[in-house]
């Protein structure tokens, strides 16, 4: 029993200095549909749901992406390309379908891509498998910063190892099932990296990388995995001055800004 227990601390002793010399990046292609029922389109200052004949036809239902995961040391960062929002607006005009106005009556179109109300990030206690979220809320010239702590999911129930394996990205991956969100997830993991983690927090191995995950609303897979990535810790280190909030707080916080935005941009429509 004493020699399995010092045989147990001396393998933690060693993935936790694998861990510390450990830096890099992984970068994931991701696919994910849009979920119309969510999308806010307004034409003319009215607000047109998906289904309605006014309703945009060249809106796409999937968006493409890319996502990266870096990390030094015990401590990872996750970051989005884009992150934006589009503002599409319509300027009414005469005719209808094959009129000068184009369909129902509306004119040119313009898309506008603005930024959030707030800036969102997640970094990783990857040594205590624990998120770290950073919402930063903009307020006339104010700026708060907020952050909200919550551990790795736990493997979920019906987790099942096929005993397949191929590469990934240059690493033998492992393939599981699992169900998920109501459906059945692949999910392809590598225990070659001395840490935790999934680009799906809810789909996360007992020890392991996912470097690909699939299901019919979304999908990640690793592109390349770069072990010399300049990576410096202090690039990925949560603000020391944030407020420590709950995350039904957090979450409280940010559709608080969201309400807020919406609201200036309808006034700003209605005014146009």
């Amino acid at each position: 029993m004493k020699t399995r227990f010092k045989s147990l601390l001396l393998l933690a002793g060693v993935t936790t200095k694998l861990m510390a010399q450990t830096t890099g990046q992984i970068t994931y292609e991701a696919m994910q549909k849009v979920d119309m029922s969510q999308m806010r389109v307004v034409i003319n200052g009215q607000a047109v749901q998906p289904g309605s004949p006014d309703f945009p036809a060249d809106i796409p239902d999937v968006r493409t992406f890319e996502t990266k995961l870096l990390f030094a040391g015990n401590l990872g960062k996750e970051v989005r390309e884009g992150g934006g929002m589009m503002i599409r607006t319509f300027v009414g005009g005469p005719g209808g379908p094959g009129g000068p106005g184009g369909p129902g009556g509306r004119g040119p179109r313009q898309n506008t891509n603005i930024q959030r109300p707030f800036e969102e990030q997640t970094f990783l206690d990857l040594s205590n498998r624990k998120y770290l979220t950073e919402l930063s809320v903009k307020k006339e010239a104010e700026t708060k910063v907020y952050r909200a702590e919550q551990p790795f999911l736990k493997t979920p129930e019906g987790w099942t190892e096929s005993g397949q394996t191929k590469k990934i990205a240059g690493y033998v991956c492992k393939k599981a099932t699992v169900p998920h969100r109501g459906e059945t997830y692949t999910v392809w993991y590598t225990t070659e990296l001395p840490f935790s983690y999934s680009p799906i927090r809810a789909l996360i191995p007992p020890q392991g990388v996912v470097l690909a995950v699939e299901g019919g609303r979304e999908a990640f897979k690793a592109t390349k995995v770069d072990l010399k990535a300049a990576v410096s810790e202090k690039d990925i280190q949560p603000s020391a001055g944030a407020e420590t909030v709950s995350s039904e707080q957090l979450n409280e916080l940010r559709q608080k800004a969201m309400a807020d935005f919406r609201s200036r941009m309808m006034e700003q429509m209605e005014r146009n």
